[in-house]
């Protein structure tokens, strides 16, 4: 079996045939992933401990932390970098809600609230780039993780939907391929710097 090869399945899913977005992409992807020995409490344990993400997940996060939390459900905000052509750094804002099954069984649903690109970032001209300015890599961003521990270790699978602006017209040819790398490539990293966290 390719995941307990250590191999990560990432699969594009095609939107509605009717989905229909003026000015903007719809991205749809999914992962999935086995670790070997890890525990479905120690995956929870690190999507919770918001200090640590800019450890686990860098260089993408930069800062994270928690601006409030009810139980299971928490505000969080998220300094990342997207590194490509041109680097855009971004403060994102979540509302995630985290559920448990059973002991080996659970999931999370998270969904942004708020997203700014900055411009000049870590100088005294640090600001928030005006909607005319931002370069719109990413307008909105939903990720669900879902987890299962059997077979002596845990399985992973997050699960991304994200918004982009559009192509303009006659550039897909140039800027199409680099728009549509992006939300692959940062799920992919996201689920290989989780199990890289969890084999530690």
């Amino acid at each position: 079996m390719r995941l307990r090869r250590g191999e990560l399945i990432i699969e594009h899913l095609a939107p509605s045939l009717d989905a229909d977005f003026p000015g903007a992409l719809l991205h749809h992807w999914r992962g999935t992933a086995f670790v070997p020995g890890a525990k479905a409490a120690d995956f929870e344990r690190l999507m919770k401990d918001f200090s640590t993400y800019p450890q686990h997940f860098s260089p993408q996060v930069i800062q994270a932390k928690v601006l409030a939390q009810q139980g299971d459900r928490l505000q969080a905000i998220m300094r990342v970098r997207q590194k490509h052509v041109i680097t855009v750094v971004l403060d994102t804002t979540y509302d995630i809600t985290y559920g448990r099954l059973d002991t080996q069984h659970g999931y999370s649903i998270s969904r942004s609230t708020q997203i700014s690109e900055i411009g000049s970032p870590g100088t005294a001209e640090e600001h928030v780039l005006s909607a005319s300015q931002e370069h719109g890599f990413l307008w909105r961003l939903n990720t669900y993780w879902s987890y299962e521990e059997r077979d002596g270790g845990l399985y992973m699978q997050i699960e991304s939907v994200s918004l982009t602006r559009s192509i303009p017209l006659g550039l897909g040819w140039v800027i199409g391929p680099f728009v549509e790398s992006i939300p692959r490539e940062s799920l992919e990293f996201t689920l290989r710097s989780a199990c890289n966290a969890l084999r530690r």
